[in-house]
């Protein structure tokens, strides 16, 4: 600036006198000398006041942009925030969509567990009840008088004039269709069940139990195939077993009583 530049000016006591004065020549290149550079200092003034002007707008635009960006991370951060509570409600409903599943997945094993007793409590009944039923045709048949028309080879299944067989040649023959067996004596319900389960095992349909009475059951059952029953009998009943007599469809086998508790029970 002018107040800390180099004087251009001449000092007044630099210039010489004259007759009546200063020298009028010396005061004017004086005078010269100050408006050049009052023109020069205006100049410099004026650009340093646009400068500053832009220097200003600068700083304006730049605080309007800081504003801006302030704004968009304020509300990068509320974002953040509702996907963040977003996402803790959906893991707690996850967690408790996963503990539901798990409170029905138990329950329906509960009711499984409960749907299968249910059913063998239903079906050893129904086995009962066809028992005394039984019981009851007999005790009415021989009180009217029909108990001696039946011979003691038909009360145990076997046809008097029904041709024998050798008991290989039975384990070799193959069965097909409706087949009905009688088998006894049987020690409890259980190893009725067992007996089921297994020529059910073996490929047999529609098995049901026509007729239980004093320890003797007598099955119909469906194969829709060939198959060597008496030998897969022999290897996979629970019980031994021998075979009274075999005709056509109608099989008669004799449980083994000499068989010991655990394998009647198997």
């Amino acid at each position: 600036m002018a107040s800390e530049g180099a004087f251009t000016v001449p000092r007044m006591g630099s210039f010489k006198r004259a007759i009546l004065g200063y020298r009028r020549g010396d005061v004017d290149a004086a005078i010269l000398a100050r408006d050049t550079s009052i023109e020069v200092l205006e100049r410099e003034t004026e650009d340093a006041e646009a400068r500053a002007s832009i220097a200003g707008k600068a700083v304006e635009r730049a605080e309007r942009e800081q504003s801006s960006l302030a704004e968009m991370v304020i509300e990068r951060e509320r974002e953040i925030r509702g996907l963040s509570e977003r996402l803790r409600e959906a893991n707690e409903r996850h967690d408790r969509s996963i503990a539901s599943l798990d409170s029905v997945s138990a329950r329906l094993d509960e009711i499984q567990q409960q749907a299968r007793g249910q059913a063998t409590r239903i079906r050893m009944k129904a086995l009962r009840e066809a028992v005394e039923v039984s019981r009851r045709t007999q005790e009415l048949a021989a009180a009217q008088g029909d108990a001696e028309d039946i011979s003691p080879s038909a009360e145990n299944g076997a046809s008097p004039g029904a041709p024998a067989q050798s008991a290989e040649a039975a384990l070799g023959e193959l069965f097909e269709g409706l087949i009905k067996l009688e088998i006894g004596p049987l020690g409890d319900f259980s190893q009725l069940v067992g007996f089921e389960d297994t020529v059910g095992r073996m490929g047999a349909s529609d098995i049901s139990v026509e007729r239980f009475s004093e320890g003797r059951a007598t099955l119909s059952m469906q194969f829709d195939e060939p198959v060597a029953l008496l030998r897969e009998l022999e290897e996979s009943a629970p019980f031994d077993f021998e075979i009274r007599r075999t005709s056509g469809d109608e099989l008669v086998l004799d449980v083994d009583e000499d068989d010991g508790p655990g394998q009647q029970a198997a």
